[in-house]
């Protein structure tokens, strides 16, 4: 539902605007161009920013107040927002007679299908954890990689949940079939998030991810919601621990694969298997995800370049330093070969 074109239109839909309206997060969107201003936000973004929505609409991100949080820090929240990517930090956000809010902020770019910057998605999470001694007592346990990291990840895995819910509602809502199968597409994608993140929290004291527990977690819950009769999940996988850099993108490409498949490899057919494998050897870990379909149409390649699954990939290739080989032959199926070494799999 974020697709470019698709979003300029989506925030002039009052069902879409109710939809954004109902997240715990903070969304605000601006357009880019030669002059990026502000073009939407929702009404947690509007109260985290002291009721400020109206009066940012068609400014720069530097009209947003707020300030890091880091000693001897004291980049504006817009500074940091026009030039970051990702998680850029946290921040103090003023509110007049009352003490500030602190915020955990994201900034991400959207392109458009031929790869060009459209807009900026931006997401501010309230932190509610204790202040005072006890803050100071969380804030030393994340320079240790512990307690708080592991409150936030809690949250995360929440929000996330509940925001599958309510884009799944949604799409079951959803009168054009198209829409539909964009928000079925976007919960998936979400919840192979929230999945990982469930997996973080089992451990507080550890950063690894099992990665063949998580990709059968994804498996289990994309076949759930996706797979019609006939269409059965062939599955081996071997515990891996390996950081989440790895766990992250390798998740979401095998839920892309795994969704292309239910949706595409079978029509035409009373069924097929879809084979998910996670194998360690002595050189590293192999994970496959393949399917006896009718294979890719001659002449096409995944993935799609420009499309969000390229992203993933690349972020996959580059962050997890993985390779990626995919063969398929017209009504022979499809299969693609992800290979991790052993030192790929270390947390950093």
């Amino acid at each position: 539902m974020l697709d470019s074109p698709d979003l300029a239109t989506a925030l002039e839909s009052d069902r879409f605007k109710q939809f954004l309206d109902h997240l715990p997060v903070a969304i605000g969107v601006s357009a880019l161009g030669p002059r990026e201003r502000i073009v939407y936000g929702n009404i947690e973004f509007q109260r985290l920013s002291g009721g400020l929505v109206e009066g940012l609409i068609g400014k720069g991100w530097d009209a947003l107040p707020g300030k890091s949080q880091s000693d001897g820090d004291a980049t504006p929240l817009g500074a940091a927002i026009s030039a970051g990517s990702d998680f850029i930090g946290i921040f103090l956000m003023p509110r007049p007679g009352a003490p500030p809010l602190v915020v955990h902020a994201w900034s991400n770019i959207i392109e458009d299908d031929d790869g060009s910057p459209v807009f900026r998605l931006v997401a501010l999470i309230e932190d509610r954890s204790p202040d005072g001694a006890e803050r100071a007592a969380f804030e030393e346990r994340i320079r240790e990689k512990d307690t708080l990291l592991r409150e936030i990840q809690h949250r995360v895995k929440n929000n996330l949940q509940m925001i599958t819910a309510l884009i799944r509602l949604e799409a079951r809502q959803s009168a054009d079939l198209e829409d539909e199968a964009r928000f079925k597409r976007l919960a998936s994608r979400v919840e192979a998030l929230a999945l990982l993140y469930q997996a973080l929290a089992k451990d507080t004291h550890s950063e690894e991810v099992d990665l063949g527990s998580y990709l059968s977690q994804i498996a289990s819950a994309v076949m759930h919601a996706q797979a019609t009769e006939g269409i059965r999940l062939d599955l081996k996988v071997d515990a891996w621990p390996v950081s989440v850099n790895i766990a992250m993108p390798t998740g979401l490409v095998v839920n892309e694969l795994m969704t292309n498949a239910l949706k595409h490899a079978f029509q035409g057919r009373e069924g097929g298997t879809v084979r998910l494998t996670c194998l360690v050897d002595e050189l590293g870990c192999r994970v496959e995800v393949a399917d006896d379909g009718v294979g890719l149409p001659a002449g096409t390649t995944w993935p799609v370049p420009g499309k969000l699954s390229a992203l993933i990939v690349t972020t996959l290739r580059e962050n997890a330093h993985a390779q990626l080989h995919v063969s398929s032959q017209p009504g022979q199926g499809m299969t693609v070969t992800i290979r991790f070494t052993k030192a790929a799999a270390s947390v950093v």
